[in-house]
């Protein structure tokens, strides 16, 4: 299967179902793109890397990158693999030596791991849509509104549902 590199185009709420949707967007231009439907903790650690925001102790994801850099390992690339379902399914490329190991993973943890350790983010083809994929929803008015929500959120609420 071919896999296409794309990149972090932005966060959205869904005004249908109130949920966070990270939105992926072919790198190269052509368009295409993938919204996944994830989970607020989820959103909030793609926001806060994404807005570049930091905090005195690390967060999973950060402390996930320390140990891998600790195992002298590093991130060659992370990939979204399948559709099983209506759920997205990942896999993070571990590199160690001369050895690669493929670990599965939900795709946001992927995504907010590669945009950590600046590793490309990839997409098998089929997967990719044309259209617009939330044509309901304005990326910019939905960023705002999650934007707005991380800076109101206390570091102690972060992982926490919000209701």
């Amino acid at each position: 299967m071919n896999e296409i590199e794309m990149a972090v185009s932005g966060l959205a709420i869904d005004d249908r179902t109130h949920t966070p949707v990270v939105l992926l967007k072919e790198k190269a231009g052509g368009g295409r793109m993938l919204p996944i439907w994830i989970g607020p903790s989820e959103a909030s650690a793609i926001a806060i890397e994404l807005t570049g925001r930091k905090f005195q102790r690390p967060l999973t994801h950060d402390l996930l990158k320390t140990i891998i850099e600790g195992l002298n390992a590093r991130v060659p690339r992370i990939a979204i693999v399948d559709l099983r379902d209506k759920t997205y399914y990942a896999r993070v490329f571990l590199e160690r030596d001369a050895e690669l190991l493929t670990i599965d993973a939900r795709p946001s943890d992927c995504i907010a791991l590669a945009l950590r350790t600046g590793s490309p983010i990839f997409v098998r083809e089929d997967l990719l849509r044309n259209e617009d994929p939330l044509d309901e929803m304005t990326s910019e008015q939905t960023m705002e509104k999650l934007q707005k929500q991380l800076e109101e959120m206390d570091p102690d609420e972060f992982g926490k549902l919000w209701t």
